[in-house]
């Protein structure tokens, strides 16, 4: 399933969690597997409100105590709990970008992150139970619109800070945003951090076909309003007869003929870090006839401006050259599958009408290489080879 968060009035935790219970998550469901986390007491209350005549869900968590806690013990207190796997690392994926945030704005390592409002009962509830509200209704995909910020200031336990708040604005880096009149915190850090850490990418309402609308409320209505964020549920629309979905990539360029060799190497490890899909050296010959290479990255167009900035700071380039292109994309996921080595994380295909395959992982291939001293090749055979029982011809 595919979840749209259609942010056009900011997006928040308890925002986020109101819609997916507006969608159809059980509370008392949500109530029964936050109670698996070592969390003080709490507990959660749905209402209905309405806002410009639009109904929706307001959730608050009505925690017993209030107690800050850093980084490492969050991340502990969630990799450690009998959630579901899918749960738990989406989970920890979205703190730790909150902790990196936080970690950039206060020039410390995420691990000595103190939160304060964020490590409270009500943020950790807010997060998994976002974690938990995707994983009931099967939600596979996540796309945002673009993410308005709000103005003025907002008080917290550092003082007054400006908005978007600077944990908020480091977050959103990559993702487009746009300004508002609107003079309070319209997407919180929390918010912040849930869309950047669970979206495959940012725009327009995709096709889809729309099964439910979800509705969850802030916890007051602005001038003008309403103050809601909607959730848009549905199955992706495919072109008929398509086995691939389509979607918009950014190819950026740019001819090099005077650099260290000795570079290239650096330079696509930080492009991956920056967000490239795919970085590939093309051997050309440039003016005046010398050897060169072609730099080629593929990212999503949301990254963009990251990647064009990482070219230009670890090449020699002068310049790069970019434009959107489509690209068709089998449906894929990672799953844990049993095999002799153990449980091992793979690739799981789909290339209709033929049934699912599973592709080994390379990093965990060389992995097990290394370890048990095998060559790759045949622990590449072995992991394909049980991965696909009854398939002779996989890959």
């Amino acid at each position: 399933m595919l979840l749209y968060f259609d942010c056009f009035s900011g997006v928040s935790g308890d925002m986020t969690l109101g819609a997916l219970v507006d969608l159809g998550v059980p509370v008392p469901w949500l109530q029964e597997n936050l109670a698996l986390l070592p969390l003080d007491g709490f507990d959660l209350r749905a209402s209905d409100v309405e806002y410009n005549g639009i109904r929706a869900k307001r959730v608050e968590v009505m925690a017993h105590g209030h107690a800050h806690r850093n980084y490492a013990l969050i991340r502990d207190l969630i990799a450690e709990s009998p959630l579901p796997e899918k749960v738990r690392q989406a989970a920890l994926g979205i703190f730790a970008g909150l902790a990196a945030a936080e970690a950039g704005v206060h020039g410390c390592l995420p691990e000595q992150v103190h939160f304060h409002e964020i490590g409270g009962v009500d943020s950790i509830v807010d997060v998994v139970g976002t974690a938990l509200g995707l994983d009931y209704l099967g939600v596979t995909e996540v796309i945002t619109s673009e993410v308005p910020t709000g103005t003025g200031f907002v008080d917290c336990s550092h003082g007054r800070l400006p908005i978007p708040a600077p944990a908020t604005a480091a977050l959103l880096k990559g993702v487009p945003v746009r300004g508002s009149d609107v003079a309070w915190e319209l997407t919180t850090p929390t918010g912040a951090a849930i869309v950047a850490g669970l979206s495959r990418s940012f725009g327009p309402i995709p096709a889809m076909v729309l099964k439910a609308v979800g509705y969850g409320a802030g916890s007051r209505n602005l001038t003008p309003g309403p103050n809601l964020l909607r959730l848009l549920l549905g199955e992706p629309v495919h072109p008929e007869g398509a086995a691939a979905r389509q979607e918009r990539i950014a190819v950026v360029e740019a001819g090099i003929d005077d650099m260290n060799p000795e570079f290239f190497g650096f330079a696509m490890e930080r492009l991956f870090e920056a967000g490239a899909l795919d970085v590939c050296w093309i051997p050309v010959h440039m003016k005046k006839n010398r050897p060169g290479t072609l730099l080629q990255a593929l990212c999503a167009p949301d990254r963009l401006n990251a990647v064009v900035e990482c070219i230009l700071a670890e090449t020699s380039t002068l310049g790069v050259r970019h434009y959107e292109a489509g690209r068709s994309v089998l449906a894929r996921e990672i799953v844990t599958v049993a095999t002799s080595f153990g449980p091992l994380a793979v690739k799981r295909v789909h290339r209709p009408p033929h049934p699912a395959h599973h592709v080994p992982e390379y990093e965990v291939c060389r992995r097990i290489a290394l370890e048990r001293k095998m060559p790759l090749r045949q622990v590449y055979e072995t992991v394909l080879r049980e991965a696909n029982p009854g398939k002779p011809e996989v890959g």
